[in-house]
């Protein structure tokens, strides 16, 4: 629907007055359709690395990205966890997890793909949610980060070593790990 009219002195939005705390459930093969529709989001940060004459992430005559959108089977295949993140009961984010290493070590657990919603950033929203999945999936994990995305830059390091277990974290440079950015 269409936002009711405001008066001239009424704020469009309503300041963030409580703490909201990340629910998260296991994908199912029934969000299929919620997964297409939060991925194009997530490829919409990536879109403004693009250099603006380049044809790749260009919106298609609907007005979506022409990606490849990630399967929920596959995510629900073994070996993989793909997760779906909520925020008062809507949708706010995904989690795909699986246990491919960006460097080729030995790992448990990489996080493929972590995307919260804009409108739930720098409150801790997407901090908490990471410990959670952390806590579901205990073990080495690696994290990969695309190097120019500075939000990813700023929120990984922090949200890795805030997590309660976090032992022997270490940070290594795209060139010697082979992954575009920092691991």
């Amino acid at each position: 629907g269409s936002m009711p009219p405001r008066t001239e002195f009424e704020p469009l939005f309503e300041p963030m007055t409580k703490t909201l705390v990340p629910e998260i459930r296991a994908l199912q093969r029934s969000d299929a359709r919620l997964l297409a529709a939060l991925f194009q989001f997530y490829v919409y940060d990536f879109s403004e690395l693009e250099h603006r004459d380049s044809s790749r992430l260009a919106l298609n005559a609907d007005g979506l990205f022409n990606v490849e959108i990630p399967q929920v089977d596959h995510w629900l295949s073994p070996g993989r966890w793909g997760y779906i993140v909520s925020a008062a009961g809507h949708p706010a984010g995904f989690a795909l997890v699986n246990s491919v290493s960006p460097t080729g070590r030995t790992i448990d657990f990489n996080m493929s793909e972590f995307f919260i919603a804009r409108k739930y950033r720098r409150q801790n929203f997407g901090t908490r949610a990471v410990h959670d999945i952390f806590a579901r999936h205990r073990g080495r994990w690696e994290i990969g980060v695309i190097q120019p995305i500075v939000g990813a830059r700023a929120f990984w390091p922090k949200a890795i070593t805030q997590a309660a277990d976090a032992t022997g974290v270490e940070m290594l440079d795209g060139s010697v790990s082979g992954w575009p950015g920092p691991v």
